[in-house]
C-alpha cells in the first residue's frame, strides 16, 4: 500500500502542535489540518465516492486546498485540480473529460468570480453529481441558494478516519496540461510518481522542521504542488500561503516569518528584482533566506546573476513537466550548478538528447530532451492515441528542444511549438532573448513568430523597458543584429508596459501572437 496522504499523517503524528500552514493570520498545526482532511475523506465516503473516483478542486491558495486534497487522497479518490482562472466551458470540459463524481470550487475573490463560472460549468456536466462551495469560513452559508458547503460536508464527520488503502500504481492525481495541440488532456500520475518526486525535491533543496516555504505559485500547478506542499508537508516544514503574487507582498511575508526558502518562475524572480519601494529590509531577508528554486519556464541568466547579488542567495533552477510528476533534472547542490542550465537528471530519472529518428546525439547538438523513470505519468486518461505519441519504449518525449554538454548539464534551448522556421532555418527564441536581455535597457522581452508572406513566419520582439530607460525600436534591432546570426534577429520590435501572464505566471506567446 501507498497513498500520498501518509506525508500529512506522518508529520502530523512527529509535530502535532506544529505550524503546517499560515495564512494571513491564521495559523494551522499540522493535527489540525490532518484533522480536518480525515473529516472530508469520512464526508466524502458517507456521500458515496469510493475508492478510484474522481473529484475536481479550484482553490487559491488558502489552507483549505491541502485539507481538501489529501481528504481526497484519503477517501482513496483521484484529485483534478483545476487551474482559478478557467472559465464555465472550461471547467465543464475539465469535469466531463475527468469523469468527476464531485467538484470543491472556492467563492474566489475580487475581480475572480470562481464560483459563478463554476457553478456555470458544474451545471453543463450531467457526470458530476456534487459542487461543494468552499466559503471563507466553514460556517458561511452558500451564496449560491441549495449548495452544499465544505462545512456542512465536514460537520458531524469524525477528524479520525482510517486512510483508504490504496497501490503505489494507483492513480493520485490528474493534472491537466495543455500540450503542443488541441485541448488539454489529464496526465495521471500515481501515488509512486508524486511520493517519489516529493522526496527527490526535498532532497534537493534539503528543508528541515525547522524551516519555512513561502508558496505562491498556484497549487493547482505541479511545481507548487510537488516540489512545495508535498515536499514541505513530507519534510514537516511551516508553509505560508499567498493566493497572488506582489513583490511587496512576497518580501513583507519573507521578512515577517523569517523565509528560508522561496521557490518561483521567472516572472516572480524579474518582479521581486525590480521592486522600488522602501517598505522591506532587503538585508535582513538575505539573512534568514537560505536558497530559491526556479522552474516552469527559462531563467534569463542576467535575471538570475542580478537577483542573487541583489539578495545574496542561489537560485537552483530546474526543469519539468506535468508529466513528470514534474521534476526531471536541476541544477543540485552536490554536483554543481551552471548559470543558464536546468542540471542533472535528479535521482532516477534517465534523460537523452535525441534527433528525429529516436537516436542520441553528440554533446552540444541539439535535439529533443527525452526521459523515462519513476516520475513519468502513466499516461493521459482516456487518451490512448496521445499516449502512443507521448511515450514511446518507456521515453516520455517532451516536445522540448534541448542540449547537453560535456560535463552532463542539460539546457532548454525551446519548445518546439515556439520554434520560429524563418525562410527554412529554425530560429529558437530563447536564443534571441538571452542576446537582447543583456542591453541595458531591457527589462523583459518575449520573441515570437509571425505571419510573413516572404519568409513563412518573420521574429518579432515584445519588450518591456526598464523604469526611466530609452530605446528606440530601430536602435535595439540593430543592437541585436550586430550579436547574433543575421537570420535571428528580430525585425519586428515592440515596446509593451508588460507581458501577458497565466495564473502560473508564465509569459503567454498565444496572446501575443493575438497582438
Amino acid at each position: 500500500m501507498l497513498n500520498l496522504s501518509s506525508f500529512l499523517e506522518d508529520s502530523a503524528r512527529r509535530h502535532p502542535a506544529k505550524d503546517a500552514f499560515i495564512f494571513q493570520d491564521t495559523h494551522l498545526s499540522y493535527a489540525q489540518v490532518n484533522g480536518a482532511a480525515n473529516q472530508i475523506a469520512n464526508g466524502l465516503i458517507a456521500n458515496g465516492i469510493e475508492p478510484g473516483d474522481k473529484i475536481a478542486l479550484s482553490c487559491l491558495n488558502v489552507p483549505y486546498f491541502p485539507m481538501v486534497y489529501f481528504g481526497i487522497l484519503k477517501a482513496g479518490g483521484i484529485v483534478v485540480p483545476l487551474s482559478v482562472l478557467l472559465k464555465q466551458d472550461e471547467v465543464a470540459y475539465h469535469l466531463q473529460d475527468s469523469d468527476a463524481k464531485a467538484y470543491f470550487c472556492f467563492l474566489g475573490a475580487p475581480g475572480l468570480p470562481m464560483l459563478e463560472e463554476g457553478h456555470a460549468g458544474f451545471v453543463a456536466t450531467d457526470s458530476c453529481k456534487d459542487l461543494y462551495v468552499i466559503t471563507a469560513k466553514p460556517t458561511d452559508p452558500s451564496p449560491i441558494p441549495d449548495l452544499k458547503t465544505l462545512g456542512m460536508l465536514m460537520n458531524g464527520q469524525s477528524p479520525v478516519a482510517e486512510t483508504v488503502a490504496t497501490s503505489a500504481e494507483d492513480t493520485a492525481v490528474i493534472i491537466y496540461t495543455s500540450g503542443t495541440t488541441g485541448q488539454p488532456k489529464g496526465a495521471e500520475l500515481t501515488h509512486s510518481n508524486l511520493a517519489l518526486n516529493a522526496i527527490v525535491s526535498a532532497d534537493l533543496f534539503k528543508p528541515t522542521s525547522e524551516d519555512t516555504l513561502l508558496i505562491v505559485l498556484p497549487l493547482f500547478h505541479i511545481f507548487a504542488m510537488t516540489v512545495m506542499m508535498n515536499a514541505g508537508v513530507y519534510r514537516a516544514t511551516t508553509n505560508v500561503l499567498l493566493p497572488r503574487f506582489d513583490a511587496e507582498v512576497v518580501l513583507e511575508l519573507m521578512e515577517k516569518h523569517k523565509v528560508t526558502f522561496f521557490a518561483g518562475v521567472p516572472t516572480m524572480y524579474w518582479g521581486l528584482l525590480n521592486y522600488q519601494g522602501d517598505k522591506v529590509d532587503i538585508g535582513g531577508i538575505s539573512d534568514t533566506l537560505k536558497m530559491c528554486l526556479s522552474g516552469g519556464a527559462s531563467l534569463p541568466v542576467k535575471v538570475l546573476e542580478d537577483f542573487e547579488a541583489r539578495f545574496n542567495v542561489e537560485i537552483l533552477e530546474g526543469y519539468g513537466m506535468s508529466e513528470g510528476s514534474p521534476v526531471v533534472t536541476f541544477n543540485q547542490i552536490e554536483s554543481g550548478r551552471k548559470p543558464g542550465s536546468i542540471g542533472k537528471p535528479v535521482w532516477g530519472v534517465e534523460v537523452k538528447i535525441v534527433d528525429e529518428d529516436g537516436k542520441e546525439v553528440p554533446n552540444g547538438e541539439k535535439g529533443e530532451i527525452i526521459y523515462r523513470g519513476h516520475n513519468v505519468t502513466k499516461g493521459y486518461y482516456n487518451k490512448p492515441e496521445a499516449n502512443v505519441k507521448t511515450i514511446r519504449n518507456g521515453w516520455l518525449h517532451s516536445g522540448d528542444v534541448g542540449t547537453k554538454d560535456e560535463e552532463g548539464f542539460f539546457y532548454v534551448v525551446d519548445r518546439t511549438k515556439d520554434m520560429i522556421i524563418r525562410g527554412g532555418l529554425n530560429v529558437y527564441p530563447r536564443e534571441v532573448e538571452d542576446v537582447m536581455m543583456k542591453h541595458e535597457a531591457v527589462s523583459m522581452v518575449a520573441v515570437i513568430g509571425i505571419p510573413d508572406d516572404q519568409y513563412g513566419e518573420e521574429v518579432k520582439a515584445c519588450v518591456v523597458l526598464k523604469p526611466g530607460q530609452e530605446v528606440s525600436s530601430e536602435a535595439l534591432r540593430e543592437w541585436t543584429k550586430e550579436r547574433i546570426a543575421a537570420y535571428k534577429y528580430p525585425r519586428v520590435v515592440e515596446f509593451l508596459t508588460e507581458l501577458p501572464q497565466s495564473a502560473t505566471g508564465k509569459i503567454l506567446k498565444k496572446e501575443l501572437r493575438k497582438m
